[in-house]
């Protein structure tokens, strides 16, 4: 480390005490019979699991219809640019705002935009009108950056380190409920439509509804010095950080090995986003789209708990071989299924298929692809998030960390979501998330060693004290 991080960083000790410190046991309970459910570990997931299902969960659904289910995917996917270009901005800046006014604030303040995104597309859908698409990506994109980086900082920071993978699925299992139940509505309203063009105004309203009640939902949480862990341990939070202080650490963060590292799997995972709605939007009838945000969230699900479970559940003693093992399943089924979405999409530019499941045989290969880059998408979207979880102990390390790489990603989607609506060639964006996957895998592999190591660190720091501990955010 540099002389000037070094001071910066024994500045920002000096302000915050170190992150993994032994409290008074007299002071703390020392077992779950005391534990408070609304200030219990396993509430708090379920508060920002609502909001996550309530606000993105719902957004994704209307984006699972293909590009929001417009008829032309090329106005919501330039809608959807902008709204990832302002939302690159506030992602990096949310570590501020919720060191003012806490994560309960922060997380309700950054719902607000997402039923004024909803409402211009029912409103383009009903009525033709298109200013209010990008007024409202404008909003969502300003509050989503804060939602989404206090959303991970909740879930990856609140937990213990050894329940992490499971919460984190547990939180991805809510925010893709969104899928299942938009995808549920939106194939009831249009299940009779068997050709191509724009979703019923109808299941629109349903969506603005639920996301009009999410900022309500987030006034539930707990700060973080109010929760109380299955172990007793506590979260000490850290507030009134001076700006100057807040700025150091996260340039210091900036440039620490686990980011870099990092930064090429989470612009790969923001990169690819637009590349699934659109192909389902341009091959697909209404019907099979709606279909295809149903059966999605089910795969990502699975893919989640699946991702959860292999680096939590102790089927290999060294949580080493547990990751790495993780790691390579999913190595070989992104590789695999973006080899085959190149060879699927290049047959696809030549003979232009409306895909209907009416027709098996040719529904069924477009159909699998799709299912399969959901599946894979899942696995790489709880693994970063474990990633994320095990480089420091503390939410407010989360926050800076998740704010950070969710920066990276937003980035990402901005200029992919741009690229697909000039429109780009849908063979041209496939191939492009074939190589970007391929050139983040040796850094996300050595990011993973450095995470585990980072893991054992904190476990030997928590093994020297004894007693109850606090993490300090």
């Amino acid at each position: 480390m540099s002389k000037e991080a070094g001071a910066a960083e024994d500045e920002f000790n000096k302000a915050i005490p170190s992150s993994i410190r032994v409290a008074n046991a007299d002071t703390i309970p020392s077992g779950t019979k005391n534990i408070q459910f609304f200030r219990s570990m396993l509430f708090q997931i379920f508060v920002v699991g609502i909001c996550a299902f309530s606000a993105p969960g719902i957004w994704s659904a209307m984006n699972g219809l293909g590009v929001g289910g417009s008829q032309s995917p090329n106005l919501v996917n330039a809608a959807n640019a902008l709204l990832y270009a302002f939302m690159t901005f506030t992602c990096l800046v949310a570590p501020w705002l919720t060191n003012a006014i806490g994560f309960r604030w922060t997380l309700s303040l950054g719902t607000l935009g997402y039923p004024i995104y909803a409402a211009g597309l029912y409103a383009n859908n009903r009525f033709g009108t298109t200013w209010l698409i990008y007024v409202g990506a404008i909003t969502c994109g300003i509050s989503a950056g804060f939602f989404l980086s206090v959303e991970g900082a909740i879930a990856t920071g609140y937990p213990e380190q050894h329940k992490r993978g499971r919460y984190i699925a547990t939180w991805f299992t809510f925010r893709n409920f969104g899928n299942v139940i938009g995808g549920s509505i939106s194939l009831g309203l249009n299940h009779a439509v068997n050709q191509r063009g724009q979703v019923g105004y109808q299941t629109y309203l349903g969506f603005i509804a639920i996301q009009c009640l999410s900022c309500l939902f987030a006034l539930l949480l707990s700060e973080p010095e109010k929760v109380q862990r299955d172990d007793g341990t506590r979260i000490e939070a850290s507030r009134g950080i001076a700006w100057h202080t807040e700025l150091r650490e996260m340039w210091r963060l900036m440039r620490s090995k686990p980011i870099l590292l990092l930064s090429p799997l989470f612009w790969y995972f923001g990169w690819i986003q637009a590349y699934p709605g659109t192909f389902l939007a341009t091959y697909f009838t209404v019907r099979s789209r709606a279909l295809g945000s149903l059966m999605s969230a089910i795969v990502g699900t699975l893919a989640t708990w699946l991702g959860g479970t292999l680096v939590d559940i102790h089927w290999a003693k060294k949580r080493q071989t547990r990751a790495i093992s993780t790691y390579a399943l999913i190595a070989m089924l992104n590789s695999a299924t973006w080899i085959w979405a190149v060879y699927i999409q290049n047959e696809y530019r030549f003979t232009l298929p409306v895909l209907d499941w009416s027709d098996q045989a040719a529904f069924s290969r477009g159909f699998g692809v799709y299912m399969f880059e959901r599946l894979s998408w899942g696995l790489v979207e709880n693994y970063i998030y474990w990633c994320i979880g095990n480089l420091s102990d503390s939410p407010g390390d989360q926050i800076r960390y998740s704010s950070l790489l969710r920066g990276v990603e937003t980035a990402a989607v901005a200029i992919g979501f741009g690229v697909q609506a000039v429109p780009t060639a849908l063979i041209a964006t496939a191939s492009i998330n074939l190589g970007l996957w391929f050139f983040a895998l040796p850094f996300s592999y050595y990011a993973t060693l450095k995470v585990v190591r980072k893991f054992n660190e904190l476990n030997k720091e928590c093994g020297e004290g004894s007693g109850v501990q606090v993490t300090q955010a």
